[in-house]
């Protein structure tokens, strides 16, 4: 279980990265997403979890660490906000440079060409 568990967080961790590479904004912001729910598996699991306990109060013998509970609902506050922020910096930097490029530069000259010769083709 520890594997399949391990091997989520990698997977996540990963495909985050990848997307954080890529030039425009949505993928991006996909990116960021998919980190902070690798964050959020990785602090849930830091607490070792046990079975058949309860979280604060109840009558098991044993009680569960409420700090990664804690520490997850904090991360996903703040991931929240993290998206709702880089997705507004996102609307607002197609808006004033008219594309969603990551660098703000300008689109490439090969996307600009095949885009004018659609436009071209669907008026013949």
């Amino acid at each position: 279980m520890e594997l399949l568990y391990s091997s989520c967080v990698g997977l996540l961790v990963a495909c985050g990265v990848f997307l954080i590479l890529r030039a425009r904004t949505f993928p991006v912001v996909l990116g960021l997403t998919m980190l902070s729910y690798a964050v959020n598996l990785f602090l849930f699991a830091s607490g070792r979890l046990t079975m058949n306990k309860a979280a604060v109060l109840g009558f098991s013998d044993g009680y569960a660490d409420p700090l990664p509970q804690a520490l997850v609902l904090t991360a996903i506050v703040i991931g929240f906000a993290m998206t709702a922020f880089v997705v507004i910096l996102a609307i607002r930097g197609r808006a004033d440079l008219g594309n969603d490029h990551v660098n703000g530069s300008e689109v490439p000259a090969t996307s600009r060409n095949a885009g004018s010769q659609r436009k071209e083709q669907g008026k013949a």
